[in-house]
């Protein structure tokens, strides 16, 4: 067997070393039937790349300037943003606005993102170009660049990839915005480095060998523009040495079976996802569909990006048993943008698994039990603290901080967020858990804590109760929060539903409260219902809870009255 090679300094290295060391490994693009439809190996793709940081360089891009990547899943994707990095230009890779949701609302928040970073060029669709130049995104306008005007640039000149210095940022990756406004969060080259391969080694440890010895493909089709989808999947299998099959996120919500025949006709064996994905599978695939599909050699299916729902992945794997999935392949991991990506991860190797969750640290309604997503990833530490840092013992709930390399230095020219986000070099996550046996146990976050009546609640106690009655979990899901009242903070949950489910709102509405009430004793102050998609969601699926009800505030929801 080839010894593994030694992990390189920069993401730069990076490239030369999967162009020696795995020359036949590559990258794939994967249609909405799940076939890959075309393969590039990785010293094509270097080459390749080295020919857009030329052309970069002649449209007067330099190192250090801010790149703004706003593409779908594609070749034109990774060609723009590593022919940034390569010439050691800051990419930051934006949602899409021909993606999922309103294309006007998507630039905005460009606009607002290219302005506060100060950035020098938008990388944008041929279609979208027109838009962009139309005056109403002033940031945008002069900056957009169309990836056929790219592709035109003559790669002329003299240009060679030059190693940087691991501490230098090697990129800009936008917060997911679920408690505020995107930050840039500033990722080193060391952490670009050591987060996939220290990844591949906890993922590997129930199998007493890192990932890297016995994986040699890795399916994904989470966005690029996500942590979990750049440094989980693209970063991941380059310094992993894998090979990649990359489908867009539009082709798995039109048909979550595509993400399953990917693993069926790669044979993949680690492929990670939200909560969410693993809900749509079991309600949207099929007995027809799950005939055709083999899992069995799907070794660690990642759950993370979101809280973990034991009862999710206990439906899935049971849904498709059949297919030879085990039950032991559910993984739950924990990680956020501010750590690079992976924190923890469960390395028992036998599935999902649940703790009680202390008496004191329990808000009312809190289920008994919460998952574990186990232990911290190689040369990182974890603890639970009191408000004011105090390490907390074993048991007791508390805030999640974090130290390692992979721990950001900083937000990009945001002193005072990185002095919120950082107590010296351990990252104040926001997350509330506890540790037990040396895993840990998410039970929600620090400022998403509703406080009604004197009681401390976690919105998804409300949420999941919610999503009970209204099917939700999936594609639908619920939001809530509090809204001030004479008498105080009073509960107000809002409700996603299906075109075909929106018949009877009173019934559910009724059965809503009535569960509401009997399990937390609280009485809602409103339930509104709105259309699937109607509730705004970070790029992971977690809903932006302040966001959903400033509009409420605002009357700006499109409510169905029942």
């Amino acid at each position: 067997m080839t010894p593994f090679p030694p992990a390189p300094a920069d993401l730069v290295s990076a490239w030369r070393r999967a162009s020696l060391h795995f020359p036949e490994r590559g990258i794939g693009l994967v249609d909405r039937r799940g076939r890959t439809t075309e393969w590039r190996r990785y010293p094509d793709l270097e080459r390749r790349f080295e020919a857009h940081a030329r052309r970069l360089a002649r449209r007067g891009v330099g190192a250090g300037d801010r790149v703004l990547v706003g593409l779908g899943t594609s070749w034109d994707w990774l060609d723009a943003w590593f022919g940034s990095l390569l010439l050691g230009a800051l990419p930051v890779a934006i949602a899409p606005p021909e993606g999922l949701g309103s294309p006007a609302v998507v630039l905005a928040r460009a606009d607002g993102v290219a302005r506060r970073l100060g950035a020098s060029l938008f990388v944008c669709s041929e279609g979208l170009a027109p838009a962009v130049r139309s005056g109403e995104y002033p940031a945008l306008a002069p900056i957009a660049l169309s990836t056929v005007e790219l592709a035109g640039v003559e790669p002329t000149g003299w240009f060679e990839p030059r190693e940087a210095e691991p501490d230098a940022t090697a990129f800009l990756q936008l917060t997911s915005g679920s408690t505020g406004v995107a930050r840039a969060v500033r990722i080193s080259h060391r952490a670009a480095v050591h987060n996939p391969l220290a990844s591949a080694e906890a993922i590997g440890r129930p199998w007493g060998a890192p990932a890297w010895e016995w994986e040699e493909r890795h399916v994904l089709w989470l966005p690029l523009h996500h942590d979990m989808g750049l440094v989980g999947g693209i970063l991941y299998a380059l310094l992993n040495g894998l090979d990649l099959h990359l489908a867009s996120p539009r082709a798995f919500l039109a048909r979550p079976g595509t993400w399953l025949d990917m693993l069926t006709a790669a044979g993949a064996a680690v492929s990670p996802a939200p909560n969410f994905a693993y809900q749509l599978c079991v309600e949207r695939i099929g007995a027809e569909e799950r005939a055709g599909l083999d899992l069995s050699r799907w070794r660690a299916a990642l759950l993370g990006a979101e809280m973990v729902r034991a009862e999710t992945a206990a439906a899935f794997t049971a849904a498709f048993a059949g297919c030879g999935l085990s039950s032991a392949a559910a993984r739950p991991c924990y990680g956020l943008a501010e750590a690079t990506l992976a924190v923890t991860f469960d390395c028992a190797g036998e599935g999902v698994r649940t703790a009680r969750v202390p008496v004191e640290g329990r808000s009312a309604g809190e289920p008994p039990e919460v998952v574990s997503v186990g232990v911290p990833v190689a040369d990182t530490e974890v603890r639970v603290t009191a408000p004011d840092g105090a390490p907390l013992t074993d048991g007791r709930v508390g805030e999640v901080r974090v130290r390692g390399p992979g721990v950001f230095d900083g937000y990009w020219e945001d002193a005072e967020a990185t002095r919120e986000a950082l107590d010296g070099e351990w990252l104040r996550t926001g997350d509330l858990g506890f540790l037990q046996g040396g895993e840990l146990h998410l039970t929600g976050r620090t400022k998403d804590i509703l406080i009604v009546r004197g009681q401390n609640l976690m919105p998804h106690e409300l949420e999941w109760i919610v999503e009970e009655v209204a099917g939700g979990g999936g594609t639908c899901r619920a939001g809530a929060f509090s809204i001030p009242r004479a008498g105080g903070e009073e509960p107000v949950v809002v409700v996603e539903v299906a075109a075909d489910g929106a018949g009877d709102l009173a019934a559910a509405e009724r059965e809503i409260r009535s569960r509401i009430g009997r399990r937390l004793a609280l009485t809602l102050a409103d339930v509104a219902f709105v259309r699937r998609g109607k509730i705004p969601k970070t790029t992971s699926g977690k809903v932006q809870r302040r966001e959903l009800r400033a509009r409420y505030l605002a009357r700006e929801l499109e409510r169905l009255e029942p």
